[in-house]
């Protein structure tokens, strides 16, 4: 009988044509799913510190009032100003920012819309007060205040 040799001569290779497409995919995929940073900070915002801390259930349901004094002091002045999103407003704004917050959620869920105070531990109180009346007029009644942990 006759032995029959089997050809092994077959090369194994992996097709790389299509690695640069996969990478410009994933490239792009975490290009558009990336959040940088979503406002610039114009106020000082040096929070106090607590020792009993909670932290919310959905941040997406949260907008963020920074009060401080302006990092621009020659631009703003030196005293205490209000910021909602990127931009300075006065305490008769709250209401129109508050509108704008609760039109950008669900219907269902504009009731849960907490507002979070980040307040420079150097500001004046009387500013604070203003905003919290001007967010009962917009009948955003869940407050938040926010703090470092000791």
């Amino acid at each position: 009988m006759q032995k029959l040799k089997r050809s092994t001569n077959s090369k194994q290779e992996i097709p790389t044509s299509s690695l640069p497409d996969i990478i410009f995919m994933l490239l792009f995929f975490f290009m558009v799913t990336t959040v940088l940073r979503e406002t610039d900070i114009l106020v000082e915002n040096k929070l106090p510190k607590a020792t009993q801390l909670q932290k919310l259930e959905k941040s997406s349901l949260v907008s963020y009032v920074y009060i401080g004094k302006p990092k621009q002091t020659s631009k703003y002045g030196t005293e205490p100003r209000i910021q909602a999103n990127d931009v300075l407003v006065q305490p008769q704004q709250i209401p129109q920012f508050i509108a704008v917050e609760k039109d950008k959620i669900d219907e269902v869920e504009r009731d849960k819309l907490t507002v979070s105070l980040r307040v420079d531990e150097q500001s004046k109180m009387g500013l604070v007060s203003d905003v919290k009346q001007e967010l009962r007029r917009a009948n955003a009644l869940k407050i938040n205040y926010s703090s470092l942990s000791k």
